[in-house]
């Protein structure tokens, strides 16, 4: 079955009944400069077109990130949207933004991640501003990936892994003087600020902060 919708922040397309090895060959055959996301779990198959509005957060979120490691004066590894994914789970999933923070000196050097050899990301970004058919807390999961940000436009929240589960919190694991209440609102200015006085302010709040 080919399911299809489409909003002006992003198109999705369900594929079912989708094998491991055809979802590998895929991947190896559409290589990693797309404009589309995808995410696999046990023969469910979701490619997603992100448009504007699902870009601009994603595109601000990243410069969060990098802000917060400035000014903190600690090291992370940036991995973008790579696919993240394990034949044992039978799950894939690209997140919008990812990043190694606690375990960055497990993988700087390397010239290939792969998760049955390295650890998960530290944290993952989301931007959903549309509802999407797959469980994608249930591939994070999987996936052991410890901390998830999900942003659907209106609403940001923080989940850590605790148990094979994923738990609300308050505060950040990665940063943990970051409140959700406060980092959404400058999510929310995402949509309403220019991106630099947004970082100017961003960035004055973080050394207050610390």
């Amino acid at each position: 079955m080919i399911a299809t919708t489409s909003s002006l922040a992003e198109q999705r397309t369900l594929l079912e009944n989708i094998s491991w090895s055809t979802f590998e060959t895929l991947l190896k055959e559409i290589g990693d400069k797309r404009g589309y996301r995808i995410a696999y779990d046990e023969g469910m198959l979701e490619i997603m077109a992100p448009l504007y509005e699902h870009e601009n957060p994603k595109i601000q979120s990243d410069r969060f990130i990098a802000i917060l490691a400035e000014e903190l004066g600690i090291e992370i590894k940036s991995a973008g949207s790579m696919t993240l994914k394990q034949e044992q789970v039978k799950k894939g999933i690209e997140p919008d933004n990812c990043y190694y923070i606690q375990n960055e000196p497990a993988v700087r050097g390397r010239q290939e991640l792969d998760l049955d050899t390295a650890p998960p990301p530290d944290l993952a970004i989301e931007i959903d501003i549309t509802s999407s058919s797959m469980n994608k807390l249930a591939i994070y999961s999987a996936l052991r990936v410890p901390e998830l940000w999900r942003y659907n436009g209106r609403v940001l929240k923080f989940y850590q892994l605790i148990e094979r589960e994923y738990i609300a919190i308050d505060c950040s694991i990665a940063f943990p003087f970051v409140s959700v209440a406060e980092m959404a609102g400058f999510f929310d200015r995402t949509r309403t600020t220019g991106e630099i006085a947004l970082l100017k302010s961003f960035r004055t709040w973080v050394r207050e902060k610390i």
